[in-house]
């Protein structure tokens, strides 16, 4: 059926090109042989584009037959397939998926504004010389081709330039002339630089009520009292994101403001959006500060000044961000050739196809996968809904699926796309069905934007947003669904199926499976002495309370108090350490400090007062060095930093049942600068068998350059081997020489892991937790390794030594 479409395509394009020929056959000599040219341009491309799509691809082709006449652009000079191959190769394998977030520039409208801003000067706007008012003249064509683009009349709007849709917002809220008889509408569904104008009317006695349009339920007043508003109602619109495929049309619906951010619309320059406002409108506008531009003359010694007539100078604060403003034309030319309304049409083709897809998603025992919001019913979806898709996914028995662990796995399969609320706190709570007393709860529980408590009370605290710009193809659509479905979605099981990972407590034996007597050994022992440096292993080493004498036991933190790790530090990678304890000292080394540095493990070296940290939910008695070494470690980091000292005396672990894996992790022990526990196991079968996994995954076609994976990669302070891969989730307990260990579940790894430090370079990429994320996953987490403590006193003289037997107890 699919091919039967594009066939009908090319056959009616065909007839067009025969017409157009005879129509041409008329025509004078030169003007025939280059409207011969252009024609035979033109069907070449619409020829290219519709064979290309008659490969051996047959979803796309349902696809086309479905949404064939409104995505591509194939009356454009590109198609959708030549735009993203030559504008848009930083995108390669990428898929990009957070165009209401903000779209992305293309590469020839870069090029543009390089050309322009190379090649012409640009002065400063208030002066008189030449090149400013070159830059006047460029102001005006923007303000010119602004007002354009939302069809306003210029004797009727005015484009006054802002720093963004929510500085134009604040400009409306702060400069309105509120009262006791105002009162600001807004709908539940407006975003938060909306609601914040609320605190203006406010603040001067006005009312303000929320309405549910689309439901159509009655006002929600805020505030006890309501006065009759005598005058006439004024719209503003916020048109931030809707701009970028279907900006309001002024000269039908005649609003009094609207917003627009630019970088919404063609990704660059970011930092500046308009305020289109009507004339009548902005004389009710009253301003209190004026500044540089504003005022046509002031005195210094008394409070006289004269503003300015033009209603763009005078509310234009200061100079212009002009280069900026010189470059919006860039963008329009992207917008004008496509054409806005084909670019709606095709942003809405794929996410009404992706709307489809996901309701049609199913799990084994029957129940729907995929909750939408805004419309979850297949028979009401239409062509006129908008380019961005929200929705949660939810488990086979009905629990929800954390859109925290929906973006962390997207990631690693190269999707970008939003989670939360997206600073729409009433469509949040309306869609997800959180009443006022469930927000507080989740408030007082610690709830904030951007935080990663995504289910609370067995409720989603937000959703999974994808949103597509005019670039996005049908592939990006197909990659999105081929992962929500490889990675949510339950099905039959497959024979020899491995379940490694349980919530009850962990795999254990099952009845009638013969226990083989399987034999364990300490391969290795590695210590980390500062938090987020590398480690040094030895072939024995002392134990104290707090588990590897010296593990952890020092951490950099930035001068505002922020723990550095290598998260968000990765040169802390290349720092490496060593604890001499016949010399009594710590030696760390740095490819950008010339001379290593020595420092006593005595505390006299430590000349700052011990002062008390919270870290993690855990408090520290710590105490910082001099000068001297914090200098070197700001050398070696590449910013300034501070080492500090744990004294473990009063450090115990938090009780916390959410975290663990099937194991409460109620029993207490002192610490060092660890997230959880005091050691850290690895299996070498286990990390074995995940090299099988990735090259398996190399053999398929994956884009990951494989690199072997060693066991030093998971940063264990203990290396086991012995018996089959993952035989340590089952471990309850163990026991080193005359030492006695309690799991306190499995290491939930983040992508850390993905990053390898050679010849003095940090690589990153996607593995090896994209494939420990396929078969590692319970519950958002992904497990790798095993977390234990020290559950019996230690004596002075004890230690681990390597090669020393391990006595397992499963059970």
């Amino acid at each position: 059926m699919g091919k039967v479409f594009v066939e009908d395509q090319i056959l009616a394009m065909s007839e067009t090109f025969a017409m157009a020929l005879a129509i041409i056959n008329v025509l004078a000599t030169p003007t025939k042989i280059k409207a011969h040219k252009e024609l035979i341009r033109i069907f070449s491309k619409y020829l290219e584009f519709y064979l290309s799509i008659m490969a051996d691809d047959p979803e796309k082709e349902r696809f086309l037959m479905e949404f064939g006449q409104d995505y591509g652009y194939p009356n454009a000079p590109k198609n959708v397939d030549e735009i993203r191959a030559t504008e848009f190769k930083r995108l390669n394998d990428l898929v990009y998926l957070d165009h209401a977030g903000a779209t992305l520039y293309s590469e020839s409208q870069m090029e543009d504004v390089f050309k322009d801003l190379n090649s012409t000067l640009y002065g400063n706007p208030h002066s008189q010389s030449n090149c400013s008012l070159t830059t006047g003249d460029i102001v005006g064509e923007a303000r010119r081709q602004t007002l354009s683009f939302f069809n306003a009349s210029p004797g009727e709007y005015k484009c006054i330039f802002t720093s963004g849709a929510t500085a134009a917002l604040k400009l409306v809220g702060e400069t309105f002339p509120w009262s006791s008889q105002s009162t600001f509408m807004y709908t539940m569904e407006n975003h938060n630089s909306v609601l914040g104008i609320r605190e203006y009317a406010l603040k001067e006695g006005a009312a303000a009520i929320a309405v549910d349009i689309e439901d159509g339920k009655s006002a929600i007043q805020i505030i006890p009292h309501f006065t009759e508003e005598s005058g006439r109602w004024m719209v503003l619109i916020d048109a931030a994101k809707g701009s970028a495929t279907s900006p309001p049309d002024l000269s039908k619906y005649k609003a009094d403001f609207v917003v627009v951010s630019f970088y919404k619309l063609f990704g660059y320059p970011t930092g500046i959006g308009a305020l289109i406002a009507r004339n009548g409108a902005t004389k009710l506008l009253k301003k209190t500060y004026f500044s540089g531009g504003t005022v046509a003359a002031s005195i210094a010694d008394v409070d006289f000044y004269k503003r300015r007539d033009g209603i763009e100078e005078y509310f234009e604060d200061g100079t212009l961000p002009f280069l900026s403003v010189a470059s919006l034309r860039h963008g329009f030319k992207i917008l004008n050739a496509l054409t806005i309304s084909t670019i709606s049409r095709h942003t809405m083709s794929l996410a009404l196809y992706v709307r489809k897809a996901l309701l049609n998603l199913r799990h084994v025992n029957g129940s729907r996968v995929c909750t939408l919001y805004g419309v979850n019913d297949l028979e009401l979806l239409c062509n006129e809904m908008g380019p961005t898709v929200s929705f949660n996914l939810q488990r086979p028995d009905g629990s929800w699926f954390g859109y925290r662990e929906v973006e962390k796995l997207a990631s690693l399969s190269n999707i970008q796309l939003r989670t939360g609320c997206f600073c729409n706190p009433g469509a949040c709570a309306k869609h997800l069905g959180l009443s006022r007393s469930e927000l507080l709860s989740n408030i007082e529980a610690g709830h904030v934007c951007w935080d990663d408590h995504d289910i609370l009370n067995g409720k989603p605290t937000g959703s999974v947003r994808v949103s597509f710009g005019y670039m996005s193809t049908f592939e990006d659509a197909r990659k999105l669904l081929k992962f929500i479905k490889s990675s949510f979605v339950a099905l039959p099981p497959q024979p020899m199926s491995l379940d490694l990972l349980r919530e009850k407590p962990f795999p254990a034996l099952t009845e009638g499976e013969e226990r083989v007597a399987t034999r364990y050994f300490l391969k290795s022992i590695t210590v980390y002495p500062i938090k987020s440096c590398a480690g040094f292993t030895v072939e024995s080493w002392p134990l104290c309370s707090t588990g590897l004498l010296h593990d952890r036991e020092w951490l950099l933190k930035s001068l505002s108090g922020e723990i550095l790790t290598q998260k968000k530090v990765p040169e802390m990678g290349f720092i490496t350490t060593l604890v001499d304890l016949k010399l009594g000292r710590l030696i760390v080394g740095s490819l950008h400090c010339k001379e290593k540095l020595q420092i006593e493990l005595t505390s006299d070296q430590c000349i700052d007062e011990r002062q008390v940290m919270e870290i993690y939910s855990q408090r520290y008695e710590v105490q910082g060095y001099g000068n001297e070494v914090d200098i070197w470690f700001s050398t070696a980091v590449g910013r300034p930093c501070t080492l500090v000292r744990s004294y473990a005396f009063q450090n115990h672990m938090c009780s916390n049942k959410n975290r663990s894996m099937g194991i409460c992790r109620d029993l207490e022990a002192q610490l060092n600068f660890v997230n959880e526990a005091q050691f850290l196991l690895i299996s070498e079968e286990s990390v074995a068998d995940l090299n099988n996994r990735l090259r398996s995954k190399l053999h398929k076609g994956s884009n990951e350059r494989h690199i072997e994976v060693d066991p030093s990669r998971f940063r264990p302070n203990l290396v086991v081997s012995g018996g089959k891969p993952y035989i340590e989730d089952g471990w309850r307990s163990l026991k080193i020489g005359q030492t006695n260990f309690t799991s306190v579940g499995g290491c939930n790894r983040c992508q850390m892991i993905n990053m390898t430090f050679t010849a003095g370079t940090v690589q990153r990429s996607n593995e090896p937790l994209a494939t420990l994320a396929s078969y590692r996953r319970l519950k958002g987490k992904i497990y790798f390794g095993l977390l234990l403590k020290m559950c019996n006193s230690i004596k002075q003289e004890a230690l681990l030594r390597a090669g020393q037997e391990i006595v397992a107890n499963a059970e």
